[in-house]
């Protein structure tokens, strides 16, 4: 018996197999994607190397699925958390992990073991809390992280440690109440990191300083819209400066930036954040912000100055170009004056002088990606002894005018306190002041004095009076009344003495009675 022949087409030709080497091809089939009986579960759907296993109440990945997927989709199910025995075996060519719309509220380290070459997991919209240290460091290939419409709230800081290829993470609808700078700071920071999503948390504040220290390739990929921010003038230089520098999310999302003031905590009255500016913020303000986002760089005269040029394609392969304030084109490996370009971008100035103040342009080139960017850069060189002889001046002026004023205060406390007065003008004023006194009393008094005995009425009846008259001759049309309390200037005039007796309430009456008084002859 003859075993009958096959011609089998290929790219390099056709050859011949009998039915021994068919069979050796589909044991060899067999042995790349699993056993032919258990290559789709009934509650999943197969597609190829697709595997879609959604909504089916499924609380782990069923056993019996080939080697050979490469994108399995769990979503809608019922899985509570992650533990290393959550993937019964392993598959190496699974790039795609879609678990969304679950119930995982916990993550155990080594949970991704089986899978190490995903490079797109999705755990959007399930119930976990926080994220510890390390949970996805088997994932060293993963590329892009969906954590969105979770409840994190908090991230340790080694959280994502060794995904050293991640470029796209999804934090979204969270209740993040502080932003995630370790991803881009510190020794777990994420270098290629190209996109980070934060929209709609909690983060009422943002570390402006330190973030100024991150190049622009990052600083271009993070969302923050939705968050519920304070007014800040610090906060809106930032966020105009990354409009001016066309970065997306800022220009995409505009509108949806909002702030609100600090005594309205709760939020109530939203402001908008990036139209026009109501917060009034002061043109210094805003210029140290761009000044500590490289857009503003002071130097001296006689200074060495180097300026980078923050380009989002400063991968290898850029080539860059600077233009100065008079139209002059200076590139690498060509001294103009005192200008050098390096490769990488960066522009030095040996010896800053006055004339080189001036709005720069870096033009970033990318051939092969077909990019270009242009980034404007001021440069503000100043002369240091005129303006320190200035500021000499200036505060000699305030000196001077703070000695004048203390001098005068202490004039003004020397005369009213320490004034010299002798001691007979004290001593005379105080007699002075008791006759005063006295006078005043027996004139004033309307009251009749008790009866005296008739021996004191009769050495009574001997007394003078007196009354005050102005030195002045009295101005016509006063009718001849006397004025009691006339001027400083008074003498004492006496009156002859009257031999008629009258009571003391007598003489007031006649003190003060309209008719002039008339002396006796």
């Amino acid at each position: 018996m003859s075993l009958n022949c096959w011609t089998i087409p290929t790219l390099l030709g056709a050859f011949k197999l009998n039915c021994k080497g068919l069979a050796c091809l589909l044991v060899l089939a067999v042995s790349v994607c699993g056993n032919a009986s258990g290559m789709c579960p009934t509650a999943c759907i197969c597609a190829s190397d697709i595997v879609s296993c959604t909504n089916r109440n499924l609380s782990r990945v069923p056993g019996n699925l080939y080697k050979c997927i490469k994108r399995l989709d769990l979503s809608y199910n019922r899985i509570g958390f992650l533990e290393p025995e959550w993937v019964p075996v392993l598959f190496e060519k699974l790039n795609t992990l879609i678990v969304s719309h679950n119930s995982i509220s916990s993550i155990i380290t080594g949970s991704f073991s089986t899978t190490p070459n995903l490079k797109y997991l999705d755990l959007s919209s399930n119930s976990l809390k926080s994220l510890g240290s390390p949970l996805f460091q088997e994932l060293r290939a993963l590329e892009v992280l969906l954590l969105y419409n979770n409840h994190i709230m908090q991230i340790e800081p080694s959280a994502f440690g060794g995904l050293y290829k991640l470029e796209k993470l999804y934090l979204s609808y969270n209740l993040l109440s502080h932003f995630p700078l370790d991803l881009y700071i510190g020794k777990h920071k994420l270098t290629e990191l190209a996109l980070l999503d934060v929209s709609f948390n909690h983060i009422q504040a943002m570390p402006i300083q330190r973030l100024s220290s991150v190049p622009a390739k990052y600083l271009s990929g993070i969302y923050l819209h939705g968050n519920p921010f304070y007014c800040d003038c610090t906060l809106y230089s930032m966020l105009i400066f990354w409009y001016q520098r066309h970065f997306s999310p800022v220009v995409d999302f505009r509108n949806e930036y909002s702030c609100s003031l600090r005594s309205d905590p709760r939020g109530y009255n939203k402001l908008p954040l990036l139209h026009d500016n109501f917060l009034n913020c002061s043109e210094s303000t805003i210029n140290s912000s761009f000044q500590a986002f490289g857009f503003i760089h002071d130097a001296q005269v006689g200074d060495r100055l180097v300026v980078p040029c923050d380009s989002r394609i400063s991968d290898a392969g850029t080539y860059f170009v600077w233009l100065s304030p008079d139209n002059r084109l200076l590139e690498p490996d060509r001294e103009t004056d005192n200008f050098r370009v390096f490769h990488n971008g960066s522009l030095e100035i040996t010896d800053a002088q006055l004339e080189d103040s001036g709005l720069y342009s870096c033009i970033a080139i990318n051939k092969k990606r077909l990019l270009n960017e242009t980034i404007e850069v001021r440069i503000n060189v100043s002369n240091f002894t005129v303006n320190r002889s200035h500021a000499h001046e200036a505060f000699n002026t305030a000196f001077t005018t703070l000695a004048a004023c203390v001098a005068s205060i202490i004039l003004v406390l020397l005369y009213l306190y320490l004034t010299p007065c002798p001691c007979q003008c004290k001593t005379k004023k105080r007699k002075r002041k008791l006759n005063q006194s006295g006078a005043h009393s027996s004139i004033l008094n309307s009251t009749p004095p008790p009866e005296l005995p008739a021996d004191e009425k009769k050495a009574s009846t001997g007394k003078r009076v007196v009354f005050l008259e102005p030195v002045n001759e009295p101005k016509h049309g006063q009718n001849g009344k006397v004025k009691l309390f006339p001027n400083d200037n008074v003498i004492a005039e006496s009156i002859l003495k009257t031999t008629r007796t009258k009571s003391d309430s007598d003489s007031v009456n006649s003190v003060f009675s309209d008719t002039p008084f008339m002396p006796s002859t």
